[in-house]
């Protein structure tokens, strides 16, 4: 396939030669990313601050770092970049906002794991790395709807915390292992994008689905199993 179709936002594949040099310094991107956190920063007390500048580092390291390049070669690369987004910026930003009154989890969890599985369809894979404004669509509703999520977390009780974490773990865990063992590659971006990276179409597509499947997934359980931790401390110092 001809890879000249695929006008991905962050530039042609890069060759191992030279994608860390490739990094991202699109004026309107750092604009609006100064200007979003510079509204946000605004009477927020210290610890929220904290997490706000790490948010904007995970983002950074997304769109401004050479990673925004190598998403373009590599489809495991552009699952890295899309786990630092949910997994990172969004609990950050969640933890940095105040806490909702309602939780809502339910909806947030179905909205957010049909968007994941929507932009990993193929054609809608494809769709992303041919027109800017569908890569921002992408990036904008995985982030917001990750961000709606972990503030729902944040809010519900333990056990409805836990039963929608232990949820998204599992939609997450199905993808990855649907797209790991697909059989053969199914993300024509990059067709002719891997083998400069020692890697066949389908051996980078089996990586980002094994990522998906265990470590990605993981991360749900871990906060699982932390609220349910707290949740049964009380009880056994009471019990004590």
């Amino acid at each position: 396939m001809d890879e000249r179709i695929w006008t991905p936002y962050c530039g042609a594949a890069p060759a191992p030669a030279g994608w860390l040099a490739r990094w991202n310094l699109d004026p309107v991107l750092i604009a609006v990313m100064a200007v979003t956190f510079a509204l946000l920063w605004r009477g927020r007390a210290r610890d929220q601050r904290i997490m706000l500048a790490a948010a904007a580092g995970v983002l950074a390291i997304s769109f401004v770092s050479p990673l925004c390049a190598l998403s373009s070669a590599l489809f495991t690369a552009r699952t890295l970049h899309h786990l630092l987004l949910i997994l990172a910026a969004a609990p950050l930003l969640a933890l940095a906002l105040p806490t909702p009154k309602r939780s809502r989890l339910l909806p947030a969890a179905a909205l957010h794991l049909l968007v994941l599985w929507a932009w990993h369809a193929p054609g809608a894979y494809a769709a992303a790395l041919s027109n800017d404004a569908t890569y921002w669509a992408m990036q904008a509703s995985l982030l917001a709807t990750a961000i709606w999520f972990w503030s729902a977390v944040r809010a519900a009780s333990a056990p409805a915390a836990i039963a929608g974490l232990l949820a998204v773990m599992l939609g997450m865990g199905l993808l990855g292992a649907l797209i790991a063992f697909a059989g053969q590659p199914i993300y024509a971006p990059h067709f002719a994008t891997t083998l400069a990276w020692g890697l066949t179409p389908l051996e980078d597509q089996q990586a980002a689905g094994l990522i998906m499947w265990a470590p990605a997934a993981a991360v749900y359980l871990v906060v699982a199993l932390w609220r349910m931790a707290r949740l049964l401390t009380p009880r056994a110092e009471v019990a004590a």
